[in-house]
This record gives structure tokens, C-alpha cells and sequence, in this order.
């Protein structure tokens, strides 16, 4: 596969359209990410109504691939959100959470002791291929128009109907008991949440996930991404020495 190395900032024309990849931060949302750089490109600019989006939500404590576009390029996230992704990350057996991730506190506990390598990798290969997988209720998919994790912290109950998505590969890489390391490629729309948590079901225990870094989209790999902390700084730079006299 080619590298796809990132521009220099310097030459980017961000009206006309470009391509970003950020390596998103723990704790930030992908709308975070978006309003940040959004900031920076109406002061490079002066356009205060320029176009920046993403192609596909992390959650808040996942980190890895985000991929940012600006200008006219904001027609391709359409299908940049329909390629396949690899993610890696960590669950833990004996647990769940109602968010399926470690945002929320844990309100079930169950037996993990039974648990083996075997019975690990006889489990992972029930969600190879194309499987059915219910979204978990902390999520931003909209019903009636507002997102479902708005219900959930109020509460609401919710029939969520199951998806179908498509497991191309699903590795254990570690294991140290109650904690399990992964690697995923997978189809769009595929929750790694539920998957974990569906793990955790397959087991006769419960499994909710503790970390999640996105690796890759279609083409594009987390090698190639900005930090940013790095791209935010290469902005200003260029902001300054193109004297923007846009004034937020």
C-alpha cells in the first residue's frame, strides 16, 4: 500500500479543498478537533463561513485516525466515511458499563476466571464475517431527530435495531486476564463498543472497552497524521507570517 505523506502546510489551499489527517487526542471529540481547526483557517483565510468537516466520529476516549477536509473537498467525506477501518484497543472481561466503554462507571460485575485463551479465540471467530450488531445506546445515532446518547443519559429506553456490518479480521494480540488487546479491521458503520461488549456475552461474562486508537481509513494510515498540538502550531506560524488581519 502507498504512504500518503501529509502536505506542508505552507501550500495548502484550503478554500479550494484539502485533505487533513489528525491524530486525535484522548478526551477530544471529533467536533472538537473540527471547531479548533475552524478557528484557525476563518483567521487564515478571512472566510468565516468555511467548510470543514470530518469523515467519521471517534469517541471522546478513542484516539487515532481523524480525517479532516476543507473547502470543496468537504463533498468527498461522504465517501471517505464508507471505507473500511482497522482499529486497535484493549477490553476488559468481568464488567460492563452502559456506555460499553470506560466513560461511564461500571454496573454489572460477572465471573471471568473460566475464561481461556481457547475460549478467547473460540469467540472471536463467531464475529468474523458478516455479523448483526445493535449500537450501544451511548451513541450519536439520531432517533426522532436527537441523538440517542441524550436519551440515555436521561434515562430513556430506546428499541435500537440491529445493523449489519462486516468483520474482515479480528486478532487477539494479548492477553492478560481480565484485560484483552485487539486488532480490528472492519466495515463501516461497525461499533467496537458492541463488540466488546458482544465479546463479553459470547463469554458468559461481561466485557466492556478500555482503550481504542484508529489506525487506518480506505488508504490513509495514523503514520501519516498530524499531531495537533504540531498542525495548530504550523497554522499560526503561517497565519503570522501572512499578517492575517482577520480579527475573531
Amino acid at each position: 500500500m502507498n504512504e500518503i505523506e501529509p502536505p506542508s502546510i505552507r501550500s495548502i489551499d484550503f478554500q479550494a479543498g484539502s485533505t487533513l489527517l489528525i491524530d486525535k487526542p484522548q478526551g477530544w471529540t471529533s467536533f472538537d478537533v473540527v471547531n479548533k481547526l475552524r478557528h484557525r483557517l476563518r483567521r487564515l483565510t478571512g472566510i468565516k463561513k468555511i467548510k470543514v468537516g470530518h469523515s467519521g466520529t471517534l469517541d471522546p476516549l478513542a484516539t487515532g485516525l481523524l480525517i479532516i477536509c476543507t473547502g470543496k473537498f468537504t463533498k468527498k467525506l461522504t465517501e471517505f466515511q464508507g471505507w473500511d477501518k482497522e482499529y486497535t484497543g484493549t477490553f476488559k472481561l468481568g464488567g460492563t458499563t452502559p456506555s460499553y466503554d470506560a466513560e461511564t462507571e461500571v454496573d454489572q460485575t460477572f465471573d471471568y476466571k473460566h475464561i481461556s485463551e481457547d475460549s478467547l479465540d473460540e469467540a472471536r471467530q463467531q464475529f468474523l464475517g458478516t455479523i448483526e450488531q445493535v449500537p450501544p445506546m451511548f451513541s450519536a445515532i439520531k432517533v426522532n431527530g436527537q441523538p440517542l446518547y441524550k436519551k440515555a443519559r436521561r434515562g430513556e429506553k430506546v428499541e435500537i435495531k440491529a445493523r449489519t456490518v462486516h468483520i474482515h479480521e479480528f486478532e487477539l494480540s494479548e492477553v492478560e486476564l481480565p484485560d484483552v488487546s485487539f486488532r480490528l479491521q472492519c466495515s463501516k458503520g461497525t461499533y467496537v463498543r458492541s463488540l466488546a461488549h458482544d465479546m463479553g456475552k459470547a463469554l458468559d461474562s461481561g466485557a466492556y472497552l478500555t482503550a481504542l486508537r484508529r489506525t487506518q481509513v480506505g488508504p490513509y494510515r495514523i503514520e501519516n497524521a498530524w499531531n495537533l498540538d504540531e498542525l495548530i502550531e504550523a497554522l499560526d506560524e503561517r497565519i503570522e507570517a501572512e499578517k492575517d488581519p482577520l480579527v475573531m
